[in-house]
């Protein structure tokens, strides 16, 4: 139970709460998906929004930056004599919508329903944005520790040019602690700090077998078609059981195991009745410590426009999630020698957009990680699960490799029901309060 000066913080963090909820919702209005061409008006719209807020903090080094990509908004508030540095990031970028007659409500529309705030990006990660803002306001703009905030707008996309700003400003963005808020908490009502990441290789597999399409009686059983090539292709990215079956990609084990029960999996993943877990060994080896491979699209003829022909050309884009321990160069690598020499046929491969962000272990230790248990544990009245996570946010690694004296620290807005990246995104706004008073409570006890 918080007291003294610990509950004075966490009062303080409660009566900017409903001001930083409006600005979350306003957030969500802008669709920032960097993915996207036709956004990138709102991409820029959403960083001058955020150099807006932190303005009104009454803070003066504030302004966005650039080195080849998407902007990204710094801005630095001095810290006191002696007191040290800490670095806040999340990222203002979001994910398409996917199937908006799918969606219960607007995606850029945030609503509340039974606790939660449904809108694409609350989760992931405007609501982290909305914490960093919390924390800052509930100090009147003038925290008790130096503080540097990284607003970027290009994780969804791999953070392509993120090594690049760390090179042109690393003085600026150097600090004692860097808070990452964009892991997961590992239920509602349990924080978390995530130990480990995976990382991500993707690309577009494009198959062609013929230079047009064809009749497909005339010709069908003697000329290959390329989505049934593409088909066959893919289906060899996996062993019967499920398991990635590129060679010489990573794999690992968490030293100890967290419980991972099948009922909690089944109702997280609503895996439908009737249909088997994929791979082999334990649950959070699978999701965390060994990589995994998806289709995540198709470009070919829609059924709608289908005719009976033989498809000359068709594509898929493939994500392969790569392990702690090993390198997305690797993993590329092996990934594109497997396409190549697994070709059905003949069939001619072209592999191409090919984005990358590096797997990272994250040692909770040293005095400003117990410091951050501690505060954790007061806000939200339970102790913080150390977890890994199966997603990836290349820019971890880069800043280990930038800063590698400082204590990096991934904390969270979402849980297991968050459904970040999918349909009817959503927030648990009771956990999102907790976050926003532990982040002010660390803060707080950095400088004591």
């Amino acid at each position: 139970m918080a007291s003294g000066r610990d509950q004075e913080v966490i009062d303080q963090v409660r009566e900017v709460l409903p001001g930083v909820l409006d600005d979350l919702r306003s957030m969500v209005r802008i669709p920032s998906v960097s993915s996207q061409a036709a956004h990138a008006g709102d991409i820029t719209a959403m960083a001058d929004q955020l150099v807006g807020y932190l303005k009104m903090l009454g803070w003066d080094d504030v302004r966005i930056i650039e080195a080849g990509g998407k902007p990204a908004v710094l801005a630095h508030y001095p810290a006191p004599e002696g007191k040290p540095t800490v670095c806040l990031y999340s990222h203002y970028d979001v994910q398409p919508t996917g199937d908006l007659d799918a969606w219960t409500s607007d995606p850029f529309v945030a609503v509340e329903r039974d606790g939660r705030l449904y809108g694409r990006g609350t989760a992931d990660d405007k609501g982290g944005l909305g914490v960093h803002l919390a924390a800052l306001r509930a100090f009147k703009g003038k925290p008790p520790v130096g503080v540097t905030v990284l607003f970027e707008g290009e994780e969804e996309i791999g953070s392509p040019s993120l090594d690049a700003l760390l090179d042109k400003y690393t003085d600026e963005l150097e600090a004692d602690a860097y808070l990452i808020c964009d892991c997961g908490n590992w239920e509602v009502g349990t924080p978390a700090f995530t130990t480990s990441l995976r990382g991500v290789v993707d690309c577009v597999v494009q198959v062609s077998t013929l230079d047009h399409a064809i009749h497909s009686g005339e010709y069908g059983g003697v000329a290959p078609d390329a989505l049934t090539a593409l088909c066959r292709l893919m289906a060899t990215l996996h062993d019967e059981r499920g398991n990635v079956a590129v060679e010489g990609l990573v794999s690992g084990h968490a030293p100890e195991q967290l419980e991972y029960p099948d009922a909690r999996m089944r109702a997280e993943t609503g895996v439908l009745d009737g249909v088997e877990f994929i791979g082999d060994d334990s649950f959070v080896d699978r999701m965390w410590n060994k990589p995994s491979i998806s289709v995540i699209g198709l470009d070919t003829t829609p059924i709608a426009v289908s005719s009976n022909v033989l498809i000359p050309s068709a594509s898929a884009r493939v994500s392969l999630r790569v392990a702690p321990g090993d390198t997305a160069e690797n993993a590329r690598e092996k990934l594109f020698a497997h396409l190549r020499s697994h070709a059905p046929w003949g069939a001619r491969v072209t592999l191409s957009n090919a984005e990358a962000g590096e797997p990272a272990s994250l040692p909770f230790e040293g005095p400003i990680a117990e410091e951050a248990r501690a505060a954790f544990a007061t806000a939200w009245g339970t102790e913080p699960v150390l977890n890994g996570t199966g997603g990836s946010i290349g820019m971890t690694a880069s800043f280990q490799r930038a800063f590698p004296q400082a204590t990096i620290l991934g904390t969270a807005v979402s849980d297991p029901h968050s459904r970040m990246h999918g349909i009817d995104e959503s927030l648990h706004l009771g956990d999102w309060r907790k976050a926003a008073a532990s982040e002010a409570l660390l803060l707080d006890r950095l400088a004591r």
